[in-house]
């Protein structure tokens, strides 16, 4: 019966064997002789002497039903559908087809390669350039091709663009900033090294180039630039590279190296998702060496600003501590500045904003404030001009349209005096100070809050406090106390308890503060800081001498006698005809032109 279909077997393009129940072979159609490479005068023999693939052969012998099985014959891949005959009359037997799927095979291969590769570019959009750190930069480059592009990835970058310089033309040194492997021990420079030999190639116009080398074992221009490392690399089993220039803006910044030893070897195809993994990575180093920049131009203009060492006087014992922003230089500032009569002033402050704009801002306000307080201000009346200065420097018609505003600026302005241990206090919209006494208890001192500077709110309004000998005024900027996902209030009786020891001098109080609520200084979203801590004195009082003074020209001679000899007491000879003078001089005036007051004006002098 089967001749009838001969013609038609013959003619259609799968391969056709037919077997009969003892698994001999009845027909087989030229495809299927082309395909299974069966030998001449087969027809009538066993299949199992046919000489077949056994993959194909122990199907074939089997007689079972198979669906597109796929089995290797040579270089071909075969889909077979194996069916049994006999139904109902007919002869016992089976048929087998079979069908050529080598191309397709090798057309999926490729889709799925596509997909891998665009997996891999997106993975790498996601997760390259999550910071504005160069180094941190590579990293990722590095995490995000090992294991799924590469076994081991190297990447070096030119001095320069670590320190956040532009490169220059010229030979520059490189350094090796990340390195992942997938595997075991390997004979690369590791992180921090100088690679001996950096895989840079050249074209004709001097540019650097992807260089691409399938079989590292036949590079001879590689062996034989360094015979001996080349040979350690091929002993521990590497057998192809990618080197890919990292350029942005025709820059070139450093190379990244793909390796394998692991994986096949690199193919072609490879070549263009490592130059877009590479090109991606260019443009975000490149962004943050220019953020680099930028923040450390910052931080030095902010720096110089800030006072370099804190003044000589004998008010206070003070310490403080000055912390950069991560995301970006701020405007937080302090000071400390000496008065006449033994005072002192502890000022900190914030300006809005990040930035060079915000430090030359901060440098203006606390040029205002020296310059205010050599007026001997009371805080309150300094605040008031400082807030009319803010005021005008927004509306200044030169200041520029991207320029931030400086409205919103806050400062605590703290005025002690160690004769009396009084401490004067005004604040604008600034977080109030802590104070801890000398027996370790702690508060907050609320002075009125006022709001910030620039909003044309004064006057302000000012708390008088006496603080004991030995207490210590923590003045902090709101970098310090807020965290997004903490409570403000626990934040500030975190710093209450931190800040309470009874010995710790002003340099440990500063210390103990930052570690207990700063544990962790790299968050990447922390502002600036600045902590001033202030542990006061008073003056003894055989240190302090005072007279009451009549309102009668006739008692300026007494006082003025008076005043020789407490200074010739003191062992301050050589200044007493300066400072009688000076007191002869205010008497004067005050009997002269001053309104009679209700009684009797006081003199006041220190011997420090």
């Amino acid at each position: 019966m089967y001749e009838h279909h001969d013609a038609v077997l013959h003619a259609v393009r799968e391969g056709v064997l037919v077997l009969d129940g003892e698994r001999r072979l009845l027909l087989a159609n030229d495809e299927a002789q082309r395909l299974l490479g069966l030998p001449e005068k087969a027809l009538g023999r066993h299949v199992g002497a046919l000489g077949l693939a056994p993959g194909v052969g122990d199907l074939l012998a089997s007689g079972r039903a198979a669906d597109d099985e796929v089995h290797a014959v040579g270089e071909r891949l075969l889909a077979v559908n194996q069916r049994p005959t006999g139904h109902g009359d007919g002869p016992a037997g089976t048929v087998a087809t079979f069908r050529d799927t080598t191309e397709l095979r090798e057309i999926a291969g490729q889709a799925e390669g596509a997909a891998q590769r665009l997996d891999l570019l997106y993975t790498a959009g996601l997760r390259i350039g999550t910071s504005l750190d160069v180094v941190r930069t590579a990293e990722e480059l590095a995490d995000v091709t090992v294991p799924r592009f590469a076994d081991v990835t190297t990447i070096d970058l030119l001095d320069p663009v670590i320190d956040g310089r532009e490169p220059l033309p010229g030979p520059a040194t490189a350094r090796r900033v990340a390195l992942r492997s997938a595997g075991s021990a390997h004979p690369l420079e590791d992180v921090g090294s100088r690679p001996r030999v950096p895989p840079v190639a050249v074209d004709d116009e001097g540019e650097t180039v992807t260089v691409f080398e399938p079989d590292l074992a036949a590079a001879d221009e590689w062996r034989a630039t360094d015979p001996e490392r080349a040979e350690r690399i091929l002993a521990a089993g590497f057998h192809s590279r990618i080197t890919v220039p990292m350029r942005a803006r025709g820059t070139v910044f450093g190379l990244a190296g793909f390796w394998r030893r692991d994986q096949q070897p690199f193919q072609p195809e490879d070549l263009a998702s490592a130059e877009e993994l590479v090109t991606r990575t260019a443009v975000c180093v490149d962004n943050a060496r220019r953020y680099a920049r930028e923040h450390s131009m910052a931080v030095t203009l902010q720096r110089s600003l800030l006072p370099g060492r804190l003044p000589e006087q004998n008010a206070v014992d003070a310490a403080y501590r000055y912390l950069p922003a991560q995301a970006g230089v701020g405007g937080d500032w302090f000071d400390v500045i000496p008065l006449p009569g033994a005072r002192v002033a502890l000022v900190v402050g914030d300006v809005v904003g990040h930035g060079l704009h915000a430090a030359a801002t901060m440098g203006r306000l606390r040029t205002a404030v020296h310059n205010f307080s050599s007026l001997d201000l009371p805080p309150d009346e300094l605040l008031a001009h400082l807030d009319e200065l803010v005021a005008r420097i927004d509306q200044d018609p030169t200041r520029g349209a991207d320029t931030e505003p400086v409205t919103g600026a806050t400062v605590l302005y703290a005025l002690y005096d160690p004769t009396s241990g009084r401490c004067h206090l005004a604040r604008a919209g600034h977080p109030p100070p802590v104070l801890a006494h000398p027996d370790g208890t702690t508060t907050v001192l609320e002075a009125p809050a006022n709001l910030p500077l620039g909003l044309g709110t004064s006057p302000f309004e000012m708390r008088e406090v006496t603080l004991p000998e030995g207490s210590r005024l923590v003045l902090y900027t709101d970098g310090l106390i807020r965290m997004r996902d903490r409570d403000l209030d626990e934040r500030i009786d975190l710093l209450r308890s931190a800040v309470g020891h009874v010995h710790d001098a002003p340099e440990e109080t500063c210390t103990a503060a930052l570690e207990a609520l700063l544990p962790d200084r790299s968050l990447s979203d922390r502002d600036d800081i600045a902590l001033l801590v202030a542990r006061t004195s008073k003056l003894p009082p055989d240190r302090v001498a005072e007279w009451d003074v009549p309102l009668d020209p006739e008692a300026v001679a007494p006082v003025r006698a008076a005043c020789v000899r407490q200074m010739t007491a003191w062992g301050l000879g050589e200044t007493a005809f300066t400072v009688e003078l000076i007191l002869s001089e205010l008497i004067t005036n005050a009997v002269r032109h001053g309104a009679p007051p209700p009684s009797p004006s006081a003199c006041c002098v220190t011997g420090i």
